[in-house]
């Protein structure tokens, strides 16, 4: 008769780690502790109302390219929010080039140093 071979696993036990939480500024770049984090969230808040106008036209990556004057290539970068080569000022022109206003407002501020947003309308 052969005797059967029972091997028994332990489950591991489950130990707590203790674990943080750190509410968000709002900025992910900031909360990552990149440079210039304000300017990368107005690019990436820019880059983001392209692309929507994009997507909601139905327009390809070619007809795109030829409204705003930049190669395909280009085209496709910001499509998948990677606008590290272009500056603010060259987002908000594709912006009008796509037939939108773009509205820069300047005021004073209370903090030491003034900040930077983008509003939606």
């Amino acid at each position: 008769m052969e005797s059967e071979r029972v091997t028994m696993t332990r489950k591991p036990e489950k130990t707590t780690r203790p674990f943080r939480i750190t509410e968000s500024s709002g900025n992910v770049f900031a909360d990552l502790g990149l440079p210039n984090a304000e300017r990368e969230l107005v690019k990436a808040q820019l880059t983001l109302q392209i692309y929507r106008i994009i997507k909601q036209r139905g327009m390809t990556q070619t007809e795109t390219a030829k409204v705003l004057g930049v190669k395909q290539p280009h085209v496709s970068l910001l499509m998948r929010n990677r606008a590290g080569t272009f500056s603010v000022g060259r987002l908000m022109e594709f912006l009008t080039a796509l037939g939108h206003d773009v509205e820069v407002t300047v005021r004073p501020t209370r903090r030491e140093h003034g900040e930077m947003s983008v509003t939606l309308r």
